[in-house]
């Protein structure tokens, strides 16, 4: 096994892991990404967790044969991703002798760390519902199929980002008098946000407003599992979108396999049932499989594969340095 460095960048946080071939693998949290005006502030925490790292464990970042990044927004948001593998190759290169051969460097589209992470490279679709949600679908070789990951603007259906907005809409109708089935999710706001009036300068300011929007997910969450019939709805349609993204990216030519991803199917319930029954009806061939490992697994093994040689680079999907 190569001396790897994953790292995993989402609008809820930023995580990256070091694994060799002894000793227990070490990780780092970071900062989550936002969107300014000049767009994703991807690149930057990347390179902040790698300095971390650098001053954490010297000797083994030193080291470093294979680098991997999976990120969120990378493909849309960051005006050149070629340039940040560039980059984290020559930060990596700046810290050890002048003769010792260059690390492999991949960075890729969240939905392709994921993919690699659930699936361990075998052919199929992954859906990952985090802040944001993205399917994909791929072989591993030839089919590389993206549907969504859009951001909390235009798309992101069913994730983190999709129903804390969704629950803040229903909570305002109940505000205005509109309807009140959202009383609860007003309720619910006012403890998390405050009062509504303060709302949009919480928002509309932020920088990581898709991670605000996220944070409203727990209580969503636990009202749709008390029966709350507003909260339930949004959780159930999650669920639905979740499966219509999965199915769209099983384009023929993948194994009909299927894993959801993210920690928004951890928690089980109405998304996941809901998830299920409509997947089921839109392919009832596919086979939903557990995930193998997660987003920053499928980090350190897209790193194992880049320092094998392995890749090729495929925009807009991924990019070697």
């Amino acid at each position: 096994m190569t001396l790897r460095l994953g790292i995993d960048l989402g609008g809820s946080g930023s995580r990256l892991a070091l694994l060799g071939v002894a000793g227990p693998r070490r990780e780092l949290a970071g900062e989550r990404v936002g969107v300014t005006g000049s767009g994703s502030s991807a690149p930057a925490t990347a390179l902040a967790l790698l300095r971390r790292a650098r001053e954490q464990w010297p000797d083994d970042v030193a080291a470093v044969e294979g680098v991997g990044l999976g990120s969120t927004g990378l493909g849309t948001l960051v005006a050149d991703p070629a340039a940040l593998a560039v980059e984290l190759r020559a930060q990596l290169e700046s810290a050890r002798p002048a003769d010792a051969p260059a690390p492999a460097v991949a960075v890729a589209i969240d939905a392709v760390t994921a993919h690699l992470g659930a699936l361990g490279g075998e052919s199929g679709a992954i859906v990952a519902l985090g802040t944001g949600a993205i399917a994909f679908g791929s072989d591993g070789h030839e089919i590389w199929h993206r549907v969504d990951g859009w951001g909390h603007l235009l798309g992101d259906r069913g994730g983190g980002a999709w129903i804390g907005r969704r629950g803040l809409e229903a909570a305002l109708l109940a505000h205005d008098g509109v309807d009140a089935s959202g009383a609860a999710l007003l309720e619910a706001a006012r403890a998390r946000f405050g009062e509504p009036l303060g709302w949009p300068a919480q928002l509309y300011t932020r920088d990581d407003r898709a991670g605000v929007l996220a944070g409203f997910v727990p209580d969503v969450v636990a009202l749709a599992a008390d029966g709350d019939g507003a909260a339930l709805a949004i959780v159930s349609q999650a669920g639905a979108e979740a499966a219509r993204s999965a199915a769209a990216a099983l384009v023929p030519g993948l194994a009909p396999r299927v894993a959801a991803t993210g920690g928004l199917f951890g928690a089980g319930g109405t998304l996941v049932e809901r998830f299920g029954a409509t997947l089921a009806a839109l392919r009832p061939d596919a086979e939903v499989r557990a995930p193998l490992g997660d987003p920053l697994d499928g980090a350190l093994l897209l790193a194992e594969r880049a320092a094998r040689g392995e890749l090729v680079a495929r925009a807009p999907s991924l990019w070697l340095g």
